[in-house]
């Protein structure tokens, strides 16, 4: 079975950090691209960052630069995201996701995995 994996959400104060792990399973790792979303209630679910596992191209949203940091354990099939400098702003539930082209898209996504909360705290 496919399955994608997100742990690591928690309560922090604003300033803070934490670190996301999406560990998969049941698919080709080095084929894909693995990406996070974040959603909070009432808005659509945005594409943060995505690294392509095959040549290790990263991306990220301008809101996000400079303090997150997208990498992953291809021994492991997991993929972290290190946030840093949170924000209150940066609350919601994230997922993370694999699709084959490195896309933030939501529709674009093959396999998701459940959601993890983060709640950054002013």
């Amino acid at each position: 079975d496919v399955q994608l994996q997100a742990s690591g959400g928690g309560l922090v104060q604003a300033g803070g950090f934490l670190r996301l792990s999406c560990t998969a399973s049941g698919f080709n790792f080095d084929e894909y691209a693995i990406g996070w979303f974040r959603q909070v209630p009432g808005k659509e679910r945005e594409g943060i960052s995505s690294i392509t596992i095959g040549d290790g191209t990263k991306y990220y949203i301008d809101s996000v630069k400079g303090r997150f940091t997208i990498s992953s354990d291809n021994a492991k099939n997991t993929v972290y995201l290190q946030m840093n400098s949170l924000k209150p702003e940066d609350t919601a539930v994230y997922y993370c996701a694999a699709d084959k082209y490195g896309s933030t898209r939501s529709g674009d996504q093959d396999h998701w995995g459940q959601g993890t909360l983060v709640t950054v705290s002013s």
